[in-house]
């Protein structure tokens, strides 16, 4: 049997998220259909993390076992050829016996996406969550960075205990903005339920001006999802990068929004 190890990219919007479920239409159950018509056998699909209803993925890393000879790409080719215009695998290679595009990951990127104004956008509506008030990046770049590093993070995780430890590192996070667009890039060895969105969610209530900055630090300390902000919505969220063992950890500085958009 080989491992194949492949990068894919999905529009969230029309997928009640990764993970099969009877009646509803899954990026999982939508892979392994694809795979399956094109190998000629029965796969199962392991991903790096599960993405809930409404999440998009840029690079999601999925590996899965085939005794089917056909090249990588060729695969590649063959699989995108039955795969619906919502989902596309971006690159394929044969891997070594014991990868497992979950257990091996160390780390993630994803971002998130706001728009703010008075006035909803609709072409973007599936892709941001927009919010009426102006926010203050200042303030919230400042209340942000007492999240970086190695803390419990179970104020924000939705459902807790949803993991063994609700413990995590957070090496990276910055919020930017460019027209009325402002965004959150942020990367750690692991995410738990909701942590991206139950944070986005705390720090607006910052930018707004409905907290000051010290509350995210006492919300940290406090280990109760009570006391956080809401959660985001979905729509606005994307997984950016998943990192491997020796790889190297960089997010792309210079990235904006994967769309066009106007100002």
């Amino acid at each position: 049997m080989r491992n194949i190890k492949i990068t894919l990219s999905y529009d969230g919007t029309d997928f009640a998220g990764w993970q099969t479920q009877p009646g509803r239409r899954t990026v999982q159950e939508t892979l392994e259909k694809a795979i399956a018509a094109v190998v000629r056998e029965s796969v199962r699909c392991n991903v790096s993390g599960r993405t809930d209803a409404g999440v998009h993925a840029i690079a999601q890393v999925v590996n899965f076992y085939t005794s089917n000879q056909l090249p990588p790409m060729q695969l590649m080719r063959a699989i995108n050829a039955h795969l619906p215009t919502d989902v596309v695998v971006q690159s394929a290679e044969e891997v070594p016996q014991v990868f497992d595009a979950n257990r091996d990951a160390r780390g993630k990127w994803y971002r998130y996406y706001v728009h703010i104004g008075p006035v909803r956008p609709v072409f973007l509506r599936r892709y941001v969550w927009h919010v009426p008030w102006h926010l203050d990046l200042e303030k919230m770049q400042s209340a942000s960075q007492v999240l970086l590093g190695r803390h419990d993070f179970r104020s924000f995780e939705t459902e807790w205990p949803n993991r063994m430890s609700s413990v995590r590192n957070i090496t990276y996070l910055s919020w930017r903005q460019q027209g009325p667009l402002v965004w959150l890039d942020i990367a750690a060895d692991g995410f738990l339920y909701n942590m991206v969105r139950a944070i986005v969610g705390t720090i607006i209530n910052v930018g707004r001006g409905y907290w000051p900055v010290e509350r995210v630090a006492e919300i940290l300390q406090a280990c109760d999802r009570r006391q956080a902000g809401p959660t985001a919505p979905p729509q606005g969220l994307f997984l950016m990068r998943v990192w491997y063992r020796e790889e190297e950890a960089v997010l792309a500085e210079d990235t904006q929004f994967p769309f066009a958009f106007a100002d």
